[in-house]
């Protein structure tokens, strides 16, 4: 006989985490499925996470776990394979071949950055090469700040560093579409330009110390900030059926519902601010928006 949830989780970064407590302080039956690549897994600190500013990745995620088990929320510490949906159920299969069955699903699967093709940068991602000024643009204050940006595409972000140091040089890496009004714009807010290509990133310890051209000049820089492509962590949205933004996310509604009854999203793979806090906000609003539709569906109607 096949054992049914109320709700499956696929993600178990904060978004799913937190939708896992809410619905089992609802009392609901969870089970939640854990990839263990989260997407801030290189990072040393998570930062912006009011009571939890500064805190490793690794040990929030070890802590919530913990919490959970009050609640008898089930993990299973592997990835998702397939997910279909029929007649109201949603039928989940492990990448070990086990299938599972649920009435919800929730997506909190999260996204993948592209790195910039750039020798050495792997080396210091997510420690002094990073993407969100917000998660760790105050750690990077007052330095020397690169920004990466092929063609046009680092403009905004250059000038947006410019609210954490005063030395901000924009790299477009052997590229040259800026035009002059870019340029003007660039030059009025005191960003710096380079146009030459580069080699590579060197450093220690994780931390950035210079930005080596290949003309062979070698350029002292403190910290790196790129605006790079991002994709989905998984393809189990695409599997579904569902409708994506022109950026590759997944379009939700108000309660974080995805275009297929039953399947909400949370987190970085839904369209929403990309924040720590804002992940396991959504995850929150998920787990309440699911347990009332859950409710309505039980309720006795005369």
């Amino acid at each position: 006989m096949k054992e049914t949830y109320d709700v499956i989780i696929i993600g178990g970064g904060p978004a799913g985490l937190n939708a896992a407590m809410i619905l089992g302080r609802s009392r609901r039956k969870v089970l939640l499925f854990d990839s263990g690549e989260p997407r801030n897994r290189w990072s040393r600190s998570m930062n912006g996470f009011l009571s939890s500013d500064g805190v490793n990745p690794g040990d929030f995620i070890r802590k919530g776990r913990e919490e959970l088990k009050k609640y008898n929320i089930q993990i299973i510490d592997h990835p998702v394979g397939t997910a279909t949906y029929s007649k109201g159920t949603y039928v989940v299969e492990s990448s070990e071949g086990h299938v599972y069955h649920s009435r919800k699903l929730l997506l909190a699967t999260g996204l993948k950055d592209k790195l910039p093709e750039v020798e050495g940068i792997e080396e210091l991602y997510g420690q002094s090469v990073h993407h969100c000024p917000y998660c760790d643009g105050w750690e990077s204050r007052d330095k020397a700040i690169a920004v990466y940006g092929k063609d046009r595409n680092g403009i905004g972000q250059a000038l947006a560093m410019k609210n954490w140091s005063d030395d901000v040089t924009l790299y477009t890496d052997g590229t040259r579409k800026l035009n002059n009004k870019d340029i003007e714009l660039l030059d009025l807010n005191g960003v710096k330009v380079c146009t030459d290509a580069i080699a590579r990133v060197e450093g220690s310890d994780g931390m950035l110390e210079h930005i080596v051209l290949r003309n062979g000049q070698s350029r002292p820089q403190g910290a790196l900030f790129f605006s790079g492509e991002t994709r989905q962590q998984s393809d189990i949205g695409e599997q579904l059926g569902c409708e994506f933004t022109g950026k590759g996310v997944i379009k939700t509604r108000r309660l974080q519902q995805a275009n297929i009854p039953g399947l909400y999203v949370a987190g970085d793979a839904a369209r929403d601010m990309q924040l720590v806090i804002v992940a396991a906000a959504e995850g929150a609003k998920a787990g309440v928006a699911i347990n009332m539709e859950l409710q309505q569906e039980d309720r006795v109607k005369p």
